[in-house]
């Protein structure tokens, strides 16, 4: 912390033995040595005058080094501070990273005696600055997640110049910013930005890390985002998305860090305390946890990480201007050695913080651990990833048998999932597509994955992708086919964005963007893994506008509230599920409809009523409302196919096509 005279320096550590503060200057030479003269309740600390902001420094720590024991102490690795807000200097990966002999078993206990300091990068001191701009906390009820990655989405830009491409002032272009406020949604939802690094088999492939699933701090900019100054950058580009009239949401990775296993370098926290902020085998603490599948797991019943990661999340929430976070593998935080706890202190110390309150809480409700999967467990005030409405969503629109009961409990909002905990069905995060896995192009081009390019063999990436290709692998000319395909997506966007639930589209699914039927697409940092402005489907994208635009005037989807047939004043349910004859859904249609007719209704006094009529089959079908009145007038407000009325409140409904109706309230 700077302060007048100097700068304030402290980092945790209960097993140091000392730790020495590193200076540097901007050639990478040390210019400096100081020991932290003082340790209380193992925060070491002490003040250094005439220090200023600028400074590069880091961290040897002098104490233990028994691998066995998970003491990994080794003064000859420069250590970033885990609370550093900006890191300068190039990451190279190199022997003397790791803290144990290259080619020796960490067990054995050998220290490596080489030097780090000019491969790890520097911390460097930061003054306070002003902080970003505050976002338009737009709420749940109209909200729609829009998920990007930050350098893909301008890499081909064409507006944007080719300094700023694929990093954070690419988002502030007009261009760019003008095309997501006309697109309609409410927020951009960032892939991670918090400092990573490449793995180090990438690095030797000659690949990147493209996600950025591979934190080493969570308070600093990613680098590779930025010009040079990634923090004023960040502000610049959240500023520029607030005065849009958009909320930024970050993709945080709290589970793991960059460190990997027991064989993975020491470049922080490994250093300085191993067993404080990792989860070490009971039977072997030499060895990690592993519920992440990335090498380590960090210990959320610690108080130094649990103290960390609300600190972070305040710093990017009050000085950064983030407006909600979306954590990754969410089911680490709430880990103790048992198992997931729904009422883990680490998520009530999150959903209690005074700083964090107006920010938006989401889960990736799940992790590769044992009893990982825990969808509708977190608790009130949290939303979820619900991928059981991804996997719902494609299987009955691709016509699979025996999925109407599943379709129509997700598109209720999941009310069998979050209702338990007393949340509403914004809680549901409904998506077809994400960046983990098929774009909705090649959803409906593509059988099998195609992850050769990633150098696994293909083994990669998920395998039961519930997709289709309509009778041939990849791109087609066939213009029937090319027709179905448009329809299917389509047909997903209807269901995603007019039904109860919070909507997350993918970048670039509203433009036709493709990955070549690559499902895991993570270190793919080309035009595979970027968006393609000129390859676009025009129609498809007003299409998307028009969709979100009818969300935005539907009166039926504002409710909080999870609707379970309650008569209104009006004479109608609030939710009602028809056949085709306009009757009652029984028991025996559920099992097999391939026609589905979703009637919303809402009793405020513009009184609106909302229907779905949803044709999987591949045969049109003639569906009619007039058991809710033969004189009652609907109009058409959107159609992924050719509709006819053939009667008052009767249509004919072409195969494999959706219809919104809309009878009362306001026209959209």
């Amino acid at each position: 912390m700077v302060a007048d005279g100097g700068v304030y320096f402290a980092v945790y550590s209960a097993v140091a033995e000392r730790i020495e503060l590193c200076l540097f200057d901007s050639s990478g030479r040390q210019t400096g040595q100081h020991e932290l003269p003082h340790n209380n309740n193992s925060v070491w600390h002490g003040f250094l005058p005439g220090c200023k902001a600028g400074q590069r420094y880091g961290y040897r720590v002098h104490g233990p080094y028994a691998p066995a024991d998970g003491l990994r102490c080794n003064p000859n690795k420069l250590l970033l501070d885990p609370y550093c807000r900006q890191i300068d200097g190039e990451f190279r990966w190199d022997d003397s990273l790791f803290d144990y002999v290259i080619g020796s078993n960490p067990a054995e206990g050998q220290a490596s005696q080489l030097d780090s300091s000019n491969h790890v990068g520097f911390s460097v001191v930061t003054a306070a600055g002003a902080p970003a701009s505050r976002g338009p906390r737009t709420a749940w009820r109209d909200t729609v997640l829009y998920e990007l990655n930050l350098r893909g989405y301008t890499m081909r830009h064409p507006a944007v110049a080719e300094a700023d491409r694929g990093r954070m002032r690419g988002l502030c272009n007009a261009e760019v910013l003008q095309y997501l406020r006309a697109l309609g949604i409410s927020a951009i939802e960032l892939l991670p930005v918090q400092y990573f690094i490449d793995e180090q088999f990438l690095s030797e492939q000659g690949r990147r890390n493209y996600w950025g699933y591979n934190t080493l701090n969570f308070f600093t900019p990613a680098s590779r985002y930025a010009s040079n100054n990634p923090r004023g950058e960040f502000i610049e580009m959240v500023n520029a998305i607030h005065d849009a009239g958009l909320e930024v949401i970050l993709d945080v990775v709290y589970n793991h860090t960059a460190e990997g296993d027991q064989f993975g370098p020491s470049l922080s926290f490994r250093g300085l305390d191993n067993a404080a902020y990792y989860r070490l085998a009971p039977d072997s603490a030499l060895h990690y946890i592993n519920d992440t599948g990335c090498g380590n797991t960090i210990d959320a019943d610690s108080g130094v990480v649990q103290d960390l990661i609300i600190d972070s999340l305040r710093y990017w929430t009050d000085e950064m201007g983030v407006d909600g976070f979306r954590f990754d593998l969410a089911t680490v935080l709430a880990r103790h050695a048992d198992g997931f706890n729904p009422e883990h202190p680490l998520l009530g110390r999150i959903s209690a913080d005074p700083a964090l309150q107006h920010c938006k809480l989401f889960a990736e409700p799940w992790d590769p651990g044992p009893g990982g999967y825990q969808l509708g467990q977190f608790p009130v005030g949290w939303a979820e990833w619900n991928d059981r409405y991804r996997d719902a969503a494609r299987q009955w629109w691709r016509g699979d048998a025996e999925q109407s009961g599943e379709f129509g409990r997700r598109l209720h909002g999941s009310s069998d999932i979050f209702e338990h905990s007393g949340r509403g069905p914004a809680s549901s995060i409904n998506f077809v597509s994400s960046h983990d896995g098929f774009t909705l192009l090649d959803t409906v081009s593509y059988k099998h994955r195609h992850n050769k390019a990633n150098g696994e063999n293909n083994r990669d990436g998920h395998r039961h992708n519930y997709s289709a290709n309509y009778g041939s692998e990849g791109p087609t000319d066939d213009p029937a086919r090319k027709e179905l395909r448009r329809k299917q997506r389509l047909n997903m966007l209807v269901t995603l964005l007019l039904a109860p639930g919070t909507p997350m589209l993918l970048a670039g699914d509203e433009l036709g963007n493709t990955q070549h039927g690559n499902n895991n697409a993570y270190a793919q940092d080309n035009e595979t893994g970027w968006l393609s402005w000129s390859d676009n489907e025009h129609s498809l994208l007003e299409d998307v506008r028009a969709l979100i635009a009818l969300r935005k005037s539907s009166v039926a989807l504002k409710r909080d509230t999870y609707r379970h047939g309650e008569p209104g004043a009006h004479g109608f349910a609030d939710i009602s599920w028809l056949t085709a004859d306009g009757q009652p859904l029984d028991a025996a249609d559920w099992h097999n409809c391939q026609t589905l007719v979703l009637l919303l209704s809402d009793e405020t006094p513009a009184f609106e009523l909302q229907a779905l009529l949803l044709n999987s089959s591949r045969d049109a079908v003639t569906v009619s409302l007039q058991s809710l009145g033969a004189d009652r007038l609907w109009r058409i407000c959107y159609a992924t196919a050719e509709v006819n009325a053939t009667a008052p409140a009767i249509w004919r409904v072409a195969a494999h096509s959706a219809v919104c109706l809309r009878s009362g309230g306001e026209s959209p």
